[in-house]
């Protein structure tokens, strides 16, 4: 008897409702995860079909069934709103640091920032977008912190080595803005 291993994968990640990984589902199966890929691919284009309300994501090596978001409004208007966690300037640009230097500790995220960073860290530790990582084996022995699977989810990001490329020509661009931003504080 053949097996349906559409509708085991599908139970799988339902049912664990986080990511699992594809190693994980493989063993279970009793499959390669080059086979587990494949059916996940096949799964994906089915669900793709603007009919479904559900897809399948890839996060590091490791699938997670979720949610459309276009589905999002439909989902508001039966559940009560979850309280929408809002970053501000200071913790996207924290996180920003911490997503392109990882693994980094506090010290250097301020260094480079110019401020003191504590609050905007902790903020993103409690959003569980960052984690801390474990400790630095210098004096001090200090934490650094690296951003976690929930960041992937919420930016759309397969993993840590796909976030985009910023050019030489964007960098000069920002120089520019924040040199802008000096100058009209200083004449105030």
């Amino acid at each position: 008897m053949e097996q349906n291993y559409e509708a085991q994968i599908e139970a799988i990640l339902f049912t664990m409702g986080e990511s699992v990984e594809i190693g994980k589902i493989a063993k279970a199966l009793e499959l390669t995860n080059a086979q587990v890929k494949k059916i996940v691919k096949k799964m994906q284009e089915e669900l793709a079909d603007s009919s479904r309300g559900i897809r399948i994501i890839e996060l590091e090596d490791a699938y997670q069934m979720c949610t459309k978001p276009e589905m999002y409004e439909t989902l508001i208007k039966v559940a009560k709103q979850p309280k929408r966690q809002v970053l501000t300037d200071v913790m996207m640009e924290t996180l920003s640091i911490i997503a392109y230097k990882q693994p980094v500790t506090k010290a250097e995220i301020e260094k480079i920032r110019g401020v003191k960073s504590d609050f905007a860290v902790n903020k993103l530790v409690e959003y569980e977008l960052v984690e801390e990582l474990g400790r630095l084996d210098t004096p001090g022995r200090p934490l650094i912190f690296g951003t976690t699977e929930e960041f992937l989810r919420r930016f759309g990001v397969e993993s840590s080595e796909t976030l985009p490329v910023i050019d030489a020509e964007m960098i000069e661009e920002f120089k520019h803005q924040a040199e802008e931003e000096v100058t009209l504080k200083s004449n105030d």
